[in-house]
């Protein structure tokens, strides 16, 4: 069996403490979620996994906090036994930052669970269901060359799939995450299974591809579970003797992995999903030191299997970022130095254009990583580095915890496996803008550069030529929306987290405004940068008719531009049309969000209330309301009242 995969080897090692920091967890006085991922963020076995998460099922029986983690709860409908894989699930999904409850209905009660109203399940009201089957919950016979008889269990699989599903739907709005069905090892025709239809392999293909289409656009989610089990071997993954035991679904050495794998679908879905990628360059980007060896000293070639092997991590990075992962670079190197592969070396693939940020100095890597978050305004907990050197790795754990910082082999050629075998940019979803994130950031570092060169904010902004865009949610945006209120964190009123179909609810709804707002300037697109929802409040016999501000959101990387100005003043506009009187705002603070405490008294609303935690109560009367606007043109589109454009 796969030791990288078996073991989670990009992940540290327990430390020799770590029984006795699980125990001192209880005598934490303040939320314990931090020390909670610390210790989930080592490559755990099954008892160590179910030693952490006990501690935590502890933690929440004494009503400790668990803040940081993001609260999820997901119930599991499997007809295999999962007991010792629910544990593993809990600390697994710490490690990713959520603080997950699962829900575990009786065995093997599937469809009962999902298709009646009060069932454990349904009465829950999850954020997700795992629909985790496996081949054997399926009615399938073997009907060797009969492509009519095995369309039909396919047909039928898929349509027993979509009927838990809408069952489930019936009764919340839980994501279903739906597990592709891993054929076993052995094989009826040797490679004609594949081919033929009605085997065993073909029909579960069939499923796989059938499933893995019909969820597309839902906002359900796929966990390739096949892809799993092939990658670190299906005779592996198969464990006939455990089947037989204790009808346990696959083999107990891979219940790390197999939950890992669930807490990163997890964690996506609430944002957890890193957003860059920062590099190191001597030993890592290409093989030697540049300082030392020089242009024509480094490793980087075709033909050399060291140079290969640093041209795969370059080949994995300039796939990510085609993705839409940002790259960096921090380095202990000149900078003139550290730059000249990237301008001289005919083999090097990544180029400078390709680096959003480029930082090359004698400064330690934990500095370097944080000036890198400032420059591109995203969060450490965004960041994965990439370093051969086990003593940079262990500075920046210690320094910057919210960093991921893969373990790597002592052979270079398993570095890009090992980065892309970790899972750090697990998506759920993918949007058009995905594509051009990267653009994004690398366009931010030009304006910064242009700020300081304009000679005052006024300046600087009206050089910039901004396009503000205003649209209520539609299905174009929707997956960037989704996306927007489930990763956004720091410029976020209320951190309200909605799934795809509560999104598409709210959209739907009449007495809903919503609105999708994005940013183009001289140096391009900078795509969705904010969203709102606002909801009607009940009326009250001699209270003025009110919008409550639901959500409230904008992306970091346009601080600065005055778009909550515009966005304020749309609102304005919108409220008045549709006879709203007051706007009402919250704010809920968190461990992430302290960048918006203000965010409403410098807009000009008035504080109403505040609790002992710290959440205020904000209101803004619509009629008399003004703010002096951004110098940038406004197009509103898509609403009722027409479309108009105007130079503010």
């Amino acid at each position: 069996m796969n030791a990288l995969y078996r073991d989670l080897q990009w992940l540290p090692r327990a430390p020799q403490v770590f029984s006795a920091r699980v125990k001192a967890l209880g005598n934490f006085l303040g939320p314990v979620g931090s020390e909670v991922q610390s210790l989930a963020q080592h490559g755990l076995d099954l008892n160590q996994l179910t030693r952490l998460a006990k501690a935590i099922a502890r933690l929440r029986d004494e009503g400790k906090s668990l803040d940081p983690l993001v609260s999820f709860r997901l119930a599991v409908l499997s007809n295999s036994t999962i007991d010792m894989i629910v544990p593993a699930l809990v600390t697994s999904a710490a490690r990713h930052g959520i603080a997950l409850e699962v829900i575990q209905p009786s065995y093997d009660q599937v469809a009962q669970e999902a298709l009646t109203p009060d069932s454990t399940v349904n009465r829950a009201k999850p954020d997700g269901v795992l629909i985790a089957l496996d081949y054997r919950a399926l009615p399938l016979k073997l009907v060797p060359g009969d492509a009519e008889a095995s369309a039909a269990m396919v047909d039928g699989a898929i349509g027993y799939l979509h009927a838990l599903r809408d069952g489930i739907r019936a009764n919340s709005t839980a994501v279903c995450i739906f597990q592709s069905f891993a054929p076993p090892a052995e094989a009826l025709f040797g490679s004609l299974d594949r081919v033929l239809s009605g085997t065993l392999r073909h029909v579960l293909d069939s499923i796989n591809l059938a499933l893995a289409s019909s969820i597309a656009g839902t906002g359900d989610v796929l966990l390739d579970v096949a892809a799993l089990a092939e990658t670190v071997g299906l005779a592996d993954w198969h464990n006939p003797q455990l089947w037989n035991l204790g009808k346990f679904a696959f083999s107990d050495e891979l219940i790390p992995l197999y939950a890992d794998h669930v807490a990163r679908i997890v964690g996506a879905l609430r944002g957890k999903s890193r957003k860059a990628l920062i590099l190191d360059l001597d030993n890592t980007v290409w093989g030697g030191v540049i300082g030392d060896d020089g242009l024509e000293g480094i490793e980087l070639a075709q033909g050399d299997a060291r140079g290969e092997a640093h041209l795969a991590v370059q080949r994995i990075a300039l796939d990510l970022r085609q993705r839409g992962i940002v790259l960096a670079v921090s380095s202990k190197n000149t900078d003139e130095v550290a730059r000249e592969p990237f301008l001289k070396h005919p083999e090097m693939l990544l180029k400078l254009e390709h680096i959003a940020v480029f930082q090359a100095n004698w400064s330690d890597k934990a500095t370097n990583i944080q000036s890198i978050a400032e420059d591109l305004s995203l969060g450490l907990d965004a960041m994965v580095f990439l370093d051969d050197n086990p003593v940079e790795r262990g500075l920046v754990r210690s320094l910057l915890p919210q960093v991921a910082v893969p373990e790597l082999p002592e052979e270079p050629a398993f570095y890009a496996r090992t980065l892309a075998a970790a899972g750090y940019f697990e998506a759920v979803a993918f949007a058009g803008e995905d594509l051009k994130r990267a653009g994004f950031y690398q366009d931010n570092a030009r304006r910064a550069t242009l700020q300081k060169q304009a000679g005052g904010v006024d300046a600087y902004l009206a050089s910039l030529d901004m396009t503000i865009t205003f649209q209520p949610f539609d299905a174009t945006g929707r997956a960037r929306i989704v996306q927007l209120i489930n990763k956004s964190n720091q410029y976020n009123l209320t951190t309200r987290r909605y799934t795809e179909p509560e999104v598409v609810e709210a959209e739907n709804a009449p007495d809903v405004f919503t609105l999708q707002v994005r940013l183009a300037d001289i140096f391009g697109d900078n795509g969705m940068i904010s969203v709102v929802i606002c909801r009607p409040t009940p009326p009250k016999e001699g209270e003025p008719a009110t919008w409550e501000i639901d959500t409230w959101l904008m992306s970091c990387r346009v601080l600065g531009r005055r778009v909550e100005q515009m966005v304020l003043r749309e609102l304005l506009e919108h409220a008045h049309r549709a006879g709203i009187e007051r706007l009402a705002g919250t704010y809920l603070p968190t461990d992430r969000n302290a960048l918006v405490v203000d965010h409403y008294a410098k807009l000009g609303f008035t504080k109403i209330g505040e609790d002992s935690s710290g959440i205020t109560r904000w209101e803004l009367m619509v009629e008399g309301s003004s703010h002096d606007p951004a110098p940038m043109k406004v197009v509103s589109t898509g609403f009722q009242s027409g479309e108009k454009q105007a130079l503010v």
